[in-house]
């Protein structure tokens, strides 16, 4: 094994101990296969949304022609006036190109974008039930994105809105007004 050997070239017992139960957990999650996958419930960054807003769940399968084809359809229809594109994990880019998409296919709509994480839980089960082995829950963030597209007026001074005609990146009001950036934790760098 690769730890072994790192282990046999070192002379700190500490490390030989670390390399070993780095190389033990992972053969033991070899053992494992994920059973499924939960979004765990948030409240919406975007609460005071009206009535009849088109909300489009972005999933990392959907075909954005689908979903497009849809929003596209209602705003220049007319029957919706507001279109929340939302995406979390690999699906977050692809909820920005179809918003992309809407405001040059769409001129004049106005944007207001939201970014969070998300909590999601994954189940993990043995594959063989004689190993003994428990089943697991992990619980991880995951990146999340709203992308709110209107035809009427926003509110400018909210974080995150982006004027009729800007270009991409290009908001109302700079960064640093929008409330201070979360604290990052140290990094452990512990061996």
């Amino acid at each position: 094994m690769a730890g072994e050997h790192i282990a046999y070239h070192s002379s700190d017992t500490s490390l030989q101990w670390a390399v070993r139960v780095t190389d033990n957990t992972a053969s033991r999650m070899e053992h494992y296969r994920k059973a499924g996958s939960v979004e765990l419930p948030a409240p919406s960054p975007m609460p005071q949304l009206p009535p009849d807003t088109l909300e489009m769940r972005v999933r990392d399968g959907s075909k954005i022609r689908n979903l497009l084809g849809l929003a596209l359809g209602r705003l220049e229809g007319g029957s919706a006036r507001h279109v929340v594109f939302s995406g979390s994990g690999r699906a977050a880019g692809k909820a920005v190109s179809c918003a992309e998409i809407v405001k040059r296919r769409v001129p004049g709509l106005h944007q207001l974008t939201k970014l969070r994480f998300l909590q999601t839980e994954d189940s993990w089960v043995p594959t063989s039930p004689d190993t003994g082995l428990d089943p697991l829950t992990v619980r991880r963030n995951v990146p999340a994105v709203w992308v709110l597209l209107s035809r009427d007026p926003l509110d400018p001074s909210e974080c995150g809105y982006q004027p009729p005609g800007a270009p991409p990146g290009l908001g109302s009001i700079p960064s640093s007004s929008c409330g201070p950036r979360p604290r990052r934790r140290p990094r452990d760098n512990r061996p």
